[in-house]
């Protein structure tokens, strides 16, 4: 999966096109992601031993890892990435468009 969990990602299609935000959590089996304050829906929670209080909850919802990208600083807009070794042997992966690398 290209994403991972702290990525910076920007949202490329859905009802949330265009907002940015941080990985929370990465699933990829299901070949899904959490991001930060994007696709917030609302959860029914009834009163347990744990949480007294019972209620709506507003929380994110999980989007398809296709429909984000890696967004660079550097061109201001999410990126497709590709992967290359190091002169120390070390993996990681860069912009396509400006040749940024980018910290995993």
């Amino acid at each position: 999966m290209h994403i991972k969990k702290d990525d910076i990602v920007m949202v490329i299609s859905g009802k949330d096109k265009g907002k940015k935000g941080k990985v929370i959590q990465s699933y990829p089996k299901d070949g899904k992601v959490l991001v930060e304050n994007v696709n917030m829906v609302t959860k029914h929670q009834k009163p347990t031993q744990q949480m007294q209080q019972g209620g709506i909850i507003r929380q994110e919802g999980a989007l398809e890892a296709s429909n984000v990208l890696l967004y660079c600083a550097k061109c201001d807009k999410g990126v497709r990435t590709g992967h290359k070794v190091l002169g120390d042997g070390k993996k990681v992966r860069f912009c396509k468009k400006c040749n940024e690398t980018f910290n995993n």
